[in-house]
């Protein structure tokens, strides 16, 4: 099933895209015209305008790319993923799917339905993690169309792909912790996670109440972020490149299933307390681990949030360099860790060589490990993901002070 829906979706994004080229009814579809026009426009007319990272005559990045080049000529090692990560792929997305069967078809007692969909949140954020990420920075495969096919399983989690692409591949892995336009560190008031950011008094307590927060996550971003950025046509401060015809379409057959799947026919087979409770538990189990995943990459007590020098607008240290400061690995040590969160806790890794497949970043990590130590720039990582944790709290207890504002 969720195969074949991955499937439909590519094929509808070739046709419309092939198809329009040629169409009489073309311009009547294009996103300029006045069908899109119509579109209810909630944005706001603030936008801020985006840093530029400054070149330097050793360039770390350049030393990394060689260096690491080097590690996969030598091994013969093709840096996209490998049997290992299409095996896991098969193995989530039958889960996920066999799961779901059981749940909405063959409903077990009530206490054995809440563990079901404790593993099925779980699932959620395995996919998001293992095949989607992978899929969307394009390293999943060697073949773009796997690539594409394996980023659309977002699709089957309810969520827009187009957002997802702009707003993490494009945003957030290029301006990293950058307040102001890294979507990923704003929370609004509830949180304060940059210490450039704004103080309440609520923030007092964010270190205590965030756990909720965090879980509210998948249900919030299903329901009402993706709809935000669609209509507003912004994530944060920056401006959504133009939608294509196939791109508005996807959207709202995504939403369309998501509705159907996730709602209608749960409802109806269950009725609408035990889908409250289901739905629920499911949202906030994926939520949390979705949000703690991604938290403790950046937001930690070893992480940096640099702001650009005024008035030319230019970040102070090159992109690499950047990235590392800004970025923290967790639990590297840890074989199951990794094979559950798709590689995310070698974040470093990732966000240096994020057309590289996370199968690879173990390796990888040892190379970026020594490149640092001769640039002598600081490698955040912690053992594990307890200390992790630990770390992103006591982050969240620092800014909860007025006098960091």
């Amino acid at each position: 099933m969720v195969w074949i829906y991955l499937t439909i979706i590519y094929i509808i994004n070739r046709i419309i895209n092939r198809s329009c080229k040629y169409s009489l009814i073309r311009g009547y579809l294009n996103p300029n015209c006045r069908f899109f026009a119509y579109i209810p426009t909630i944005m706001s007319n603030e936008t801020l305008a985006t840093p530029k990272f400054p070149v330097m005559a050793k360039s770390l990045h350049a030393e990394l790319k060689r260096r690491v080049n080097l590690y996969l000529e030598e091994h013969a090692v093709i840096g996209t993923g490998n049997y290992k990560l299409f095996s896991k792929a098969i193995i989530l997305l039958s889960l996920f799917v066999v799961t779901y069967i059981h749940l909405v078809f063959f409903t077990p007692p009530t206490f054995y339905a809440i563990l079901e969909c404790i593993l099925f949140g779980g699932l959620i954020a395995a996919i998001g993690f293992n095949v989607m990420h992978d899929g969307s920075h394009g390293s999943f495969s060697k073949h773009n169309w796997l690539n594409k096919l394996a980023s659309s399983s977002i699709s089957v989690l309810g969520a827009s792909r187009f957002m997802w692409a702009t707003k993490h591949v494009t945003i957030h892995h290029t301006y990293t912790n950058i307040d102001g336009v890294d979507d990923d560190i704003e929370v609004g008031a509830l949180m304060r996670m940059a210490p450039t950011q704004k103080h309440y008094i609520l923030h007092r307590f964010q270190h205590i109440y965030f756990w909720v927060l965090y879980m509210l996550l998948y249900i919030f971003w299903i329901f009402y972020t993706d709809y935000k950025k669609y209509f507003s046509r912004k994530i944060g401060s920056v401006p959504l490149k133009k939608m294509t015809i196939a791109e508005h379409l996807e959207f709202w057959i995504v939403k369309l299933y998501h509705a159907a799947v996730f709602i209608i026919i749960p409802v109806y087979m269950l009725g609408w307390v035990s889908w409250v409770v289901g739905f629920f538990v499911t949202g906030c189990f994926a939520g949390f681990i979705l949000s703690i995943v991604f938290q403790l990459a950046h937001t930690v007590t070893e992480t940096e949030f640099p702001v650009a020098l005024q008035p030319e607008n230019v970040m102070p240290d090159e992109f690499a360099a950047h990235q590392i400061m800004t970025t923290a690995n967790f639990a590297t040590k840890s074989k199951i860790v990794s094979w559950l969160v798709g590689g995310l806790n070698f974040q470093i890794e990732h966000h240096l060589f994020p057309k590289i497949s996370h199968v690879h970043y173990p390796a990888i990590s040892k190379i970026v490990k020594k490149t640092c130590a001769d640039f002598k720039l600081q490698y955040n990582e912690y053992p594990t993901v307890l200390s992790a944790i630990r770390a992103h709290v006591l982050h969240l207890k620092s800014l909860s002070k007025p006098s960091f504002a």
